[in-house]
């Protein structure tokens, strides 16, 4: 496992910049899924544009104006907060500098830093609106494309995503939430997919709306970016380690190292006995330890199905002999490494829905396709996977597979429905925007 890329870059090269230390694995996938999801996007956007299926949006701009005291104040906010925390992460010789996420949502920082950033920042947006300042500004009418809007969207997709992912967090860990609200709302762990897939899909839709954009085509756009974002994603759930793993897989047990070897009759239940405290604090007694007994194939490394995650993010488990730090821990019985599962899943989905892209023609039917694939990708993943369950009615499913559930429903009822609106209304005729979309030739 590697929490951050310096243990990544000193495990494969041998030595590794201090810095790395503060660039946490899971937070730098997911970085990387948002940056491919929105190039993605904004290709399928363009060409859609291209054929007519999308236009653009003729708003009024003024020119000539000197900064405002608004967008001074907000560069400043901008890089006092920027340089209070990451550049006084850098620099700060607290404790809480070995995990940058406990540091980011303390109250520690640099003053020193952050006024000098926020200055800068409100200098140089001074500077910048001084040199296109006009004698008397004027108004200039300008088209913006749905692709020039990408970058808006994947905003909106991160805060409300984020926000999301929280609160339904939250709701499958009450317990943990009761006790600790503050703590749990802004922690980095604890993440819930589909909370942050409704919340910044709501989000989107308004904005959508809000600026013209054609809500189907723009799903269909989004379908595979979201389905290659989310594989990129689980990449870092899996390399940091931060507990979004599956069930116990009793055929192995976990060497001192953390290496998972096969089990002799009799060992899991002698380790689930040796760790009691640590099986019973996460599900209440070892009668409700779940768990499968399955052996890897010869031709697959036994990790792919029995994974102990040494040196995860949670600090979660027995202590790594000889390991010095906050990473040196190891699961005790290894468990399926439903991330990787998942990876591999989602690129084989993407790749999927992308040879789909051309040839689902109405509008709609794309996206539709995406929540089914989806939402039964995970419904089984989720059989084993650790999580929250609930009672209803005497069934006892979990958070995810009442969404997923749902998702595959809403994908069969959208599909069906779009295709028989398709059938009795005439198609949609190709938009004539004045001007020709960015990218097509005038000749």
């Amino acid at each position: 496992m590697y929490p951050n890329l310096y243990y990544a870059c000193k495990d494969l090269f041998g030595r590794a910049p201090g810095f790395l230390r503060f660039i946490n694995s899971f937070g730098f996938f997911v970085a990387l899924a948002f940056v491919a999801a929105a190039l993605l996007l904004s290709r399928e956007l363009l060409r859609k544009e291209r054929e007519g299926l999308l236009a653009g949006k003729d708003e009024m701009v003024i020119i000539g104006r000197p900064a405002s005291v608004s967008e001074l104040v907000l560069n400043f906010l901008l890089g006092f907060i920027l340089g209070y925390k990451i550049i006084g992460l850098f620099l700060s010789s607290s404790p809480l500098a070995d995990n940058p996420q406990d540091y980011i949502t303390s109250l520690e920082g640099s003053w020193s830093a952050g006024l000098i950033l926020g200055l800068l920042l409100a200098g140089m947006k001074w500077v910048e609106k001084n040199k296109q300042k006009l004698p008397e500004p004027q108004e200039k009418t300008i088209r913006i494309w749905p692709h020039d809007r990408v970058g808006d969207l994947t905003i909106f997709a991160a805060l409300f995503g984020f926000l999301g992912a929280k609160i339904f967090n939250s709701l499958e860990t009450w317990g943990d939430f009761v006790k600790n609200p503050l703590g749990s709302l802004f922690s980095f762990s604890g993440l819930t997919f589909y909370g942050g897939l409704i919340c910044a899909a709501l989000a989107i839709w308004y904005y959508a709306r809000k600026h013209g954009i054609g809500f189907w085509y723009l799903n269909d756009a989004a379908a595979p970016a979201l389905m290659l974002a989310y594989a990129v994603g689980r990449i870092g759930c899996q390399v940091a380690g931060d507990g979004d793993w599956g069930i116990v897989n009793s055929a192995y047990v976990s060497d001192p190292n953390g290496k998972s070897v096969l089990a002799l009759h009799g060992d899991a239940l002698r380790v689930l006995e040796q760790n009691r405290p640590f099986y019973v604090e996460q599900f209440g007694s070892l009668d409700k330890v779940p768990y499968i007994y399955a052996k890897a194939p010869s031709f697959l490394p036994n990790w792919t199905y029995a994974y102990s995650y040494p040196h995860n993010v949670i600090g979660q488990g027995l202590h790594i002999p000889g390991c010095e730090g906050n990473f040196c821990a190891h699961l005790p019985l290894p468990v399926f490494p439903t991330p990787f599962y998942e990876t591999v899943a989602c690129l084989i989905l993407f790749f999927l829905l992308w040879s789909l892209r051309k040839r689902m023609t109405v509008p709609g039917t794309l996206f539709a396709v995406y929540l089914f694939v989806n939402g039964i990708e995970r419904f089984f993943i989720e059989k084993i996977r650790v999580n929250t369950k609930y009672d209803i009615f005497g069934f006892h499913p979990t958070q995810a597979e009442i969404i997923s559930s749902l998702l595959v429903i809403a994908g069969i009822l959208i599909y069906v429905l779009l295709r028989r609106r398709a059938k009795t209304s005439p198609p949609p005729a190709p938009l004539s925007p004045p001007s020709q979309p960015p990218g097509l030739s005038t000749r």
